[in-house]
């Protein structure tokens, strides 16, 4: 019987008395049902139509208020290709405060677009890293990182926070990390997760780029095998677009202070280490930053975040990009797990988009000025 986990993403996660989310094809339920009431496993059914849902939050595209880019709509999600409209508009519009330029190319060879935002005010300064849509499926993240820009641009006159953070530092933030992944969750599976290379002797597609870093390489809660959610690769940074941002980073890791990468879903704050349970060095600093953050986003509509250490608060992964970092000498690595907690799971509806962008703001502030203090 073929299921779709949603949540662990991996089967060796799951362990008695924890919840799982299973995403169940329409003529599996008939003998998964009875299956779970003989083995005396509870269940609840969250999306009956799943199909409908999707069409409810993609449907309709092409004749909804496509405005101009001026009046660009941050409370919908955006196809690619409207994204990267998007980030060239911003690239002529703001050139004071916006560079865009591109890190390679993905395994499709589609550019690997990322903005570069802040005053030049100096030659040298600081910077924060921002990645969004490492997972295809997990929509929410592209929105926050669109979120996150307009919300610079919109307040950096008015908002001191927004404008020291502006002049004293830059962003690097790429609204899709993986590209191919995400076009094809648009075109052809919405709940696509990982890129899309290809393996010649199994015939599956794709790489889990969280799990492709060269960190603890293929170790506990990765896969071997080509076919499943979380496969780690052929070998470390086999995917183009893995390369390529690692690259980068390695190349600015002297400039960048703090790697930030937005999933989903959970509702929870990780810091280092994920691959391992141990504290890691600067923990009180780290710590102390993702406690005020937590707070900060609980402040804005009560949504109350977990956060510690990946490993225990939420399981142990190898090869992830927040480990990666983080012992490539990023001090301040964080992994956003965005809205919900399995609702709605991967179908977060575009009604809460800004409830989520709003309170997610207020975290991502709170560490960027955290960051800013010096921290003992």
């Amino acid at each position: 019987l073929q299921v779709d986990l949603w949540q662990p993403s991996s089967p060796f996660h799951i362990v008695g008395g924890s919840v799982a989310d299973v995403r169940v094809p329409r003529n599996a339920t008939r003998s998964l049902l009875p299956y779970l009431r003989q083995a005396n496993i509870p269940y609840t059914i969250l999306i009956s139509d799943l199909q409908e849902a999707i069409e409810n939050q993609t449907g309709g595209r092409s004749h909804r208020n496509r405005r101009s880019l001026s009046e660009y709509n941050y409370e919908v999600y955006h196809s690619l290709e409207e994204i990267e409209d998007w980030m060239h508009y911003l690239n002529r519009t703001y050139s004071d405060l916006v560079h865009m330029f591109s890190v390679g190319k993905s395994y499709e060879g589609r550019p690997l677009y990322v903005l570069k935002l802040g005053k030049r005010s100096r030659p040298y300064k600081k910077a924060v890293w921002i990645d969004c849509g490492i997972h295809a499926r997990e929509w929410i993240g592209p929105a926050f990182c669109q979120w996150f820009v307009k919300e610079a641009l919109q307040t950096y006159q008015t908002d001191p926070d927004m404008r020291k953070m502006l002049t004293q530092l830059y962003f690097y933030i790429m609204p899709v990390f993986n590209v191919d992944g995400y076009h094809f969750s648009w075109t052809n599976d919405r709940f696509w997760r990982k890129t899309r290379s290809k393996n010649m002797r199994f015939h599956c597609h794709g790489v889990d780029a969280n799990r492709n870093w060269k960190v603890k390489w293929c170790d506990e809660g990765a896969s071997l095998h080509p076919c499943d959610d979380t496969y780690c690769g052929p070998f470390p940074e086999s995917e183009p677009e893995v390369k390529a941002v690692a690259h980068f980073l390695r190349k600015h890791r002297k400039q960048i202070k703090a790697y930030l990468s937005f999933h989903a879903y959970a509702q929870m704050l990780l810091y280092p280490y994920s691959y391992k349970y141990a504290t890691i060095p600067n923990f009180n600093c780290v710590e102390s930053a993702a406690y005020n953050a937590v707070n900060a986003l609980q402040s804005a509509y009560g949504v109350r975040y977990r956060y510690g250490p990946a490993s225990s608060t939420l399981y142990v992964s190898s090869g992830s990009s927040m480990d990666w970092a983080y012992k490539n000498g990023i001090p301040y690595a964080f992994a956003f797990e965005l809205r919900d907690t399995g609702h709605f799971g991967f179908l977060l509806p575009e009604t809460l988009i800004k409830p989520t962008c709003t309170e997610t703001m207020l975290a991502v502030k709170n560490i960027t000025l955290h960051l800013l203090k010096k921290c003992h």
